[in-house]
């Protein structure tokens, strides 16, 4: 889908991609009316499955604008737009079934939705309500191959910065720690004497940022530049949208007292 009036688009990168891992030396973007277009990639990330490509043309385009996938609740109605099956463009109706959700990447946060999503939807946007793409529709869980109700479309909350870097430095800069962590069972919580769960449990510093920063084995990681943390993914997502190069303050647990690195 058209991102904005000079031609850019945004898609999936498994739909560019053959599968012996090269990518297409040819394409054509195929307009509502039949017109063809052609295009080149721009860049593209393989750990949110997004790329974006830039189209030729010499008059200004259609196009459509990001919404906030942050306010969309499960219950709400959204719209999925494709090329389903290659049977055409198409629209299919539904409601967010769950938000937050994670396939195979440590990047990964999708909406998921019950609109029908089958093959030849990839890429295509996920619409709320007030008509902005809130989500690229990317991938379906299903015994059959074809919908059961269970798609997910990666957040708008993800593809919008990942379209931004490539758009800025034709490839994406993410935040960088430098810990090895894991989640916090209830039987280390325990052993440490905390009340909750929530955090990330640093197991090694490796020479980085956070051995710089003082950070330590056994440190329990509760804030990131003010975002609170409440797991190990929460953490790799928060420092990968951190901007390379920024200080941030982290609040830890360490031997039970609270510090601000």
């Amino acid at each position: 889908f058209i991102i904005s009036s000079d031609g850019f688009v945004v898609t999936n990168n498994h739909v560019i991609a053959n599968p012996d891992g090269t990518y297409a030396d040819e394409i054509e973007i195929e307009m509502i009316d039949g017109t063809l277009i052609q295009a080149e990639v721009f860049g593209r990330d393989e750990r949110t499955d997004i790329a974006l490509l830039k189209v030729k043309t010499e008059n200004d385009l259609p196009f459509v604008e990001f919404g906030d996938a942050a306010k969309a609740r499960a219950g709400d109605w959204v719209l999925a737009i494709g090329n389903p099956l290659g049977q055409g463009f198409s629209v299919s109706a539904g409601i967010v079934s769950a938000r937050g959700r994670s396939l195979r990447g440590s990047y990964d946060d999708y909406i998921q939705t019950d609109a029908a999503i089958n093959k030849g939807n990839s890429g295509g946007p996920l619409f709320d309500m007030t008509g902005k793409v809130i989500g690229v529709n990317t991938a379906i869980l299903s015994p059959t191959g074809g919908s059961i109700g269970i798609g997910f479309s990666m957040s708008s909350s993800v593809v919008e910065k990942v379209v931004d870097q490539l758009r800025n430095f034709g490839e994406t800069r993410r935040g960088w720690l430098g810990v090895r962590i894991q989640d916090i069972s209830i039987d280390v919580a325990d052993a440490l004497g905390l009340e909750t769960t929530q955090g990330a449990l640093v197991t090694d510093v490796p020479e980085g940022p956070a051995r710089d920063a003082g950070l330590k084995s056994g440190d329990i990681i509760k804030e990131f530049d003010g975002k609170v943390i409440n797991s190990t993914k929460t953490l790799v997502r928060v420092v990968a949208d951190s901007a390379v190069g920024k200080s941030v303050p982290v609040k830890i647990i360490r031997d039970g007292k609270e510090l601000m690195k």
